[in-house]
């Protein structure tokens, strides 16, 4: 059974991030990820076939924006010529697909990567890359100097390069 709220706080960042690749009105992306919820939550009986409902969610917000782009420029269905836009979607969602496949490993890589790490590395990672700290305040919240923070970060991201490496040379 899917919880969906720690989907939701798991996914709605990285949705979020992905809606912003198609429009900038923040507010019609927040609306089209609520409704892509709401539909997956009403839908959640028919969706048993589902295996990656990350990608899923992805591949429905993309459908949903379009969707509200279309009933924004009041273009009815009859104006579409059908099968054109069936092979551009089907060919555009395969693209999708892959890529999203591909990106979900790519982060799953990274997470391990970076699980790997001890935890004062794992910290000023987290500090700086997802948290967008600058070096002076990662200095204040670790209690080091500015040039021990260099450090740990240069020996972070080094055993990830090293890692990242290794891994697609095999």
């Amino acid at each position: 059974m899917i919880n969906f709220t720690d989907l939701y706080d798991k996914t709605i960042d990285d949705l979020f991030t992905f809606g912003t690749k198609f429009t900038t009105d923040r507010e019609m992306i927040k609306d089209c990820i609520q409704d892509v919820f709401v539909k997956l939550y009403t839908k959640k009986d028919e969706l048993g076939s589902v295996s990656n409902i990350e990608s899923y969610l992805y591949v429905s917000l993309r459908n949903r924006i379009n969707d509200e782009f279309r009933r924004n420029t009041h273009i009815s269905d009859n104006e579409i010529n059908e099968n054109h836009m069936k092979s551009i979607s089907d060919d555009s969602e395969a693209y999708d697909m892959e890529r999203i496949e591909e990106e979900t490993k790519k982060s799953c890589r990274l997470k391990e990567f970076v699980g790997s790490l001890s935890p004062r590395q794992q910290q000023i990672i987290r500090l700086y890359y997802v948290e967008q700290r600058k070096y002076d305040d990662i200095c204040r919240i670790m209690g080091i100097n500015y040039q021990s923070v260099r450090n740990l970060m240069h020996r972070s991201l080094l055993k990830l390069r090293f890692m990242a490496a290794r891994t697609s040379t095999c």
